[in-house]
């Protein structure tokens, strides 16, 4: 059997994925993303992600981005992360009297974590956050991370 190269020993993958349906609302997600390990404390990666949401009779919305992230643990417990993503926001209103738009929406995150093995439970800040732009509803947002 052919051993994995070094490099790729080191790589991790993981992501996100969701799913919501309410009244007169759906909402999907994808975001699939991959670090490479340098040593026990380093970790930089790179993540895409795809959105999508509907509400019966009033509008309809496709995010698409990617994402660097840099993770920093200092104690194996503690992970500090720093996220840059960049997403691309179309919006589609049913009615004609809201303009349809598609703008790009950057956020910057740094977090902090909790970790045991490859699951890290933390809140993040988005330092770039604009309440009428921005893809999230609040500049503050929990996060579980989850690396194999």
């Amino acid at each position: 059997m052919k051993q994995k190269s070094v490099f790729w020993q080191k790589v991790r993958f993981g992501g996100g994925i969701g799913l919501s349906t309410g009244n007169k609302t759906f909402s999907a997600t994808l975001a699939p993303s991959a670090i490479y390990q340098f040593d026990n404390a380093f970790a930089l990666g790179i993540g895409l992600s795809g959105s999508y949401f509907s509400r019966k009779d009033a509008f309809k919305s496709t995010i698409i981005g990617g994402s660097l992230i840099g993770l920093y643990n200092p104690l194996n417990e503690i992970q500090l992360s720093a996220e840059l993503e960049q997403n691309n926001v179309s919006r589609n209103f049913d009615s004609t009297l809201l303009k349809d738009d598609n703008y790009w929406s950057p956020a910057l995150f740094v977090g902090a974590g909790y970790r045991t093995q490859n699951v890290t439970i933390g809140i993040k800040y988005d330092l770039l956050y604009k309440e009428d732009k921005s893809v999230y509803a609040s500049s503050w947002a929990p996060f579980v991370r989850v690396y194999f």
